[in-house]
């Protein structure tokens, strides 16, 4: 059973019990993003709402949407996924103006909808998998459209967030009545952080809510974020070391990439430019053995023909003259790079694949895009062969 379908059955759970007692939470004056009434900031925080389309992200009884719609004037798409809390909002709320109450799975319905230009959840984005639900936020959303919500931080067991992103287990309470078990992402600041700046967002603040009671140790994290603009990648330059015709022997080379966890593994030409370990492929010499050849001559990095992935030829000319080169993945090694004598390229830095510098020498650029062909990078274009994988 998924992390989904639990949380899905938990809440149904729990709406159910609710239905069973008649309980129906009143309209708010606020928008409270804790459980206690006037701890933290209302709903000023999303910004002027007036005429604006807003999602609320498992709405519940639905008193919070109905709450912006007469107070801020926002038209609130309210989305959960159980049928329980969708029941107790439709049944209470279903007539309301400028609100509109969905059931449904977040994640599918931010892909049909139409953008919005603002979202929040209260103290429901630990229930889904933010791998799934922030990149889906992303596409889901106008530029600059504010971000809110509220998640658990310390619950009520004072155990404190999770080390990782992954759910764990938490139990819904209700008074009198037994724990009901769901899933949820317990996470610190800096992994919420994380996530929302890997997939696309700014986070604009972090504020710790805490229980005016001594005795509480409940907390409870309100995270400000909004989606960045789009913006075409800058292109990084690349350019050739050298405008004269290369020495026909040296015209078939080969070009390693080492990727760890420090990043890619690039040097620096004497001539300014920045290349993979590589170099000219010797007489009687195989492609691996010139790509183990050339990383111990220019690094001093210790690989075998075994660790040794190569991915194609690469096809163009210099003056008439027709260069091959030979991408290559090199996948272990021992050592550590370090300049070496006679040597014309060193400097050897790890460089973020999402990072890397201008001016990188043409053949390598090559490699890298048929490697990686997200990477943006400008280089004179190639003729690409991928090499088949042995059957």
């Amino acid at each position: 059973m998924t992390v989904q379908s639990i949380n899905e059955r938990s809440w149904t759970v729990y709406g159910q019990r609710q239905l069973d007692h008649g309980y129906t939470p009143p309209v708010p004056h606020r928008i409270d993003w804790a459980f206690w009434p006037g701890v933290g900031p209302g709903a000023e925080v999303l910004g002027d709402l007036r005429g604006k389309r807003v999602l609320d992200i498992g709405s519940g009884p639905g008193h919070h949407a109905v709450h912006l719609a007469r107070a801020h004037r926002a038209l609130v798409d309210g989305i959960d996924l159980s049928p329980t809390q969708h029941q107790r909002a439709t049944a209470e709320h279903g007539t309301e103006p400028g609100v509109h109450f969905i059931c449904a799975d977040v994640i599918e319905h931010l892909r049909r909808a139409e953008p919005y230009d603002a979202a929040y959840g209260i103290r429901t984005f630990g229930c889904i998998d933010p791998h799934q639900l922030l990149p889906a936020l992303r596409d889901g959303l106008t530029e600059n459209a504010p971000l809110v919500f509220s998640a658990l931080h310390t619950d009520s067991d004072g155990q404190s967030p999770s080390g990782t992103v992954a759910p764990r287990e938490q139990l819904i309470r209700l008074r009198d009545e037994e724990p009901i078990p769901t899933h949820m992402w317990v996470l610190t600041p800096q992994q919420w952080e994380d996530l929302l700046t890997e997939y696309g967002f700014t986070v604009e603040a972090v504020d710790l809510l805490r229980a005016p009671q001594d005795d509480n140790p409940v907390v409870i994290q309100l995270v400000r974020a909004r989606r960045r603009p789009h913006r075409p990648p800058v292109l990084i330059s690349s350019r050739p070391r050298t405008h004269r015709a290369p020495v026909p022997h040296a015209a078939v080379g080969v070009g390693t990439i080492l990727l760890g966890d420090q990043g890619l593994l690039l040097g620096r030409h004497r001539r300014g430019t920045w290349e993979l370990p590589g170099g000219a492929v010797e007489p009687g010499e195989s492609f691996e053995e010139a790509a183990v050849r050339e990383l111990a001559e220019e690094t001093g990095l210790r690989a075998t023909r075994e660790n040794v992935t190569l991915l194609g030829t690469l096809v163009d000319h210099m003056d008439n003259v027709p260069r091959v080169t030979v991408g290559a993945i090199v996948t272990a090694w021992e050592g550590e790079p370090a300049d070496q004598p006679g040597e014309r390229v060193g400097a050897w830095q790890w460089h973020s694949p999402a990072n890397l510098p201008q001016g990188l020498f043409v053949c390598s650029a090559q490699i890298l895009t048929a490697w990686r062909p997200d990477l943006p990078i400008d280089h004179r274009p190639a003729h690409f062969t991928p090499f088949r994988e042995k059957s």
